[in-house]
């Protein structure tokens, strides 16, 4: 087992954890990551876009002109997609786009995620990280003893003054351990991890 430095907010070394390589060791396969997000973002897509069709446009009851002798092609609604104002030819309509992988395959995502973070040294365990007040300027002042500019902070359970502390902080979010996902893991430069998560995440992921 991979064994890592414990700090403290003040970012003074508190202690060391043992790490399982299951969760933090595996060998990192780009396209496992990949299926992963691309099933993430369809998940979040709305879906609710819309267009109506020549039968569905208000109007167009009417025969623009005569049949014959006008010495122009025939028509027999201003609705057509030919026309200004009229319908739309296979535009969307509201559809669902949420599909599922394996739940094999997520939470394998999940662990080869945390891998590579740990393999690239952007990832910090503290031992706890606890404000008095909701002050974003105690947030960022902490952020800053640890040299993190950009990053996600993983929490065991939930934690108002720091959510909220941190919500208005541009490059930061913090996520309850039970929430932990591929595509935040990813987008976040560096994963900062309390060490109670670290159970939590073997019981999560390795079931």
């Amino acid at each position: 087992m991979a064994v890592t430095e414990v700090y403290n907010t003040d970012n003074k070394k508190v202690g060391e954890v043992e790490l399982n390589d299951a969760l933090f060791g595996l060998e990192v396969k780009k396209h496992i990551l990949h299926d992963v997000v691309k099933m993430q973002l369809a998940n979040r897509r709305a879906g609710t876009a819309c267009t109506k069709t020549r039968t569905e446009v208000r109007g167009g009851g009417k025969k623009p002109f005569r049949q014959k002798g006008t010495g122009r092609a025939r028509q027999g609604t201003n609705r057509s997609p030919l026309n200004r104002g009229g319908g739309v030819v296979f535009g969307p309509k509201p559809r669902d786009y949420s599909y599922k992988l394996p739940k094999k395959v997520r939470k394998l995502g999940v662990r080869m995620a945390l891998s590579a973070r740990f393999s690239e040294k952007n990832m910090l365990v503290l031992e706890g990280f606890d404000l008095a007040d909701i002050k974003t300027k105690q947030f960022v002042g902490v952020m800053k003893k640890l040299n993190i500019d950009n990053g996600l902070i993983v929490i065991p359970e939930k934690n108002d003054n720091l959510e909220k502390s941190s919500r208005n902080v541009q490059g930061y979010k913090v996520i309850q351990a039970d929430g932990l996902n591929v595509y935040d893991i990813l987008l976040h430069r560096n994963l900062v991890m309390l060490q109670p998560c670290l159970d939590q995440l073997e019981k999560r992921l390795l079931a």
